[in-house]
């Protein structure tokens, strides 16, 4: 399996990114990492392996990103505001330099957003935010809200809101989408929730599924046994819905 290790200064970070590409060829995929996860996580609890074959066959070729979530909605010392504006600025980092790599490396192609736990929020997010550039979006075990606090898992903007907050949590601002231009690119996405039935997080999707449909956006919830949010269950995920 074709393995590629990239580094570089980020312009939009002001820091160094690193990010591992797997395959050759097809479908790429934008893989978001778990909660305060990096970029070689996938890799190292066997995901990867389990869709070695549709790699190795050239189906997908997947961009396995880094994540800053400690220096955003995961940084304790810093205000919602703050966590927020370096949120965006992660946005631009994928924006504007891992998305021109996977068109360069394939032209033309429509991606693939996805991503487990807190990588499944940023995977719908951005796939939501800017659905041009994806054909599919798959979120394993995410939240969509942020800001609301369900079970032990704490509101991490401590009560804030703001324009930039709403226009981050999908479960927020997907009812009041209404440019039709924005609908129709939205009502092209594959869009598939996974879930299991105990973990906290499954009126989260359920709410957004069910926001998804008021708004003709065609998605599938999928709904496992037990929790499911950890890795054992994530390598069974990725082989049936990537």
């Amino acid at each position: 399996m074709n393995r590629e290790y990239h580094k570089w200064y980020s312009p939009s970070l002001q820091r160094d990114m690193e990010l591992l590409v797997f395959g050759h060829s097809g479908t790429p995929v934008l893989f978001f990492p778990a909660r305060m996860g990096r970029f070689y996580d996938y890799e190292n609890w066997r995901i990867m392996e389990a869709i070695r074959h549709k790699i190795e066959q050239g189906h997908l070729q997947v961009y396995s990103v880094d994540s800053i979530d400690k220096e955003s909605f995961y940084c304790d010392s810093c205000h919602p505001a703050v966590k927020v504006a370096r949120h965006l600025q992660y946005e631009q980092y994928i924006l504007t330099e891992v998305l021109p790599l996977m068109q360069c490396k394939n032209p033309g192609a429509s991606f693939i957003s996805a991503g487990c736990s807190l990588g499944a929020y940023h995977a719908v997010n951005f796939a939501l935010k800017h659905p041009r550039f994806f054909c599919k979006v798959v979120g394993m075990s995410g939240r969509y809200d942020l800001s609301q606090q369900i079970s032990h898992y704490q509101d991490l903007l401590h009560g804030y809101w703001s324009e930039d907050l709403y226009f981050n949590m999908p479960n927020q601002y997907i009812t009041g989408i209404h440019d039709p231009q924005l609908l129709s690119a939205l009502q092209s996405l594959e869009v598939n929730l996974v879930v299991g039935e105990h973990d906290p997080f499954l009126g989260s999707n359920h709410y957004l599924s069910n926001a998804l449909h008021n708004k003709g956006i065609r998605n599938m919830l999928s709904v496992w046994h037990e929790e499911a949010h950890r890795p054992y269950y994530w390598r069974k995920m990725v082989r049936l819905y990537l």
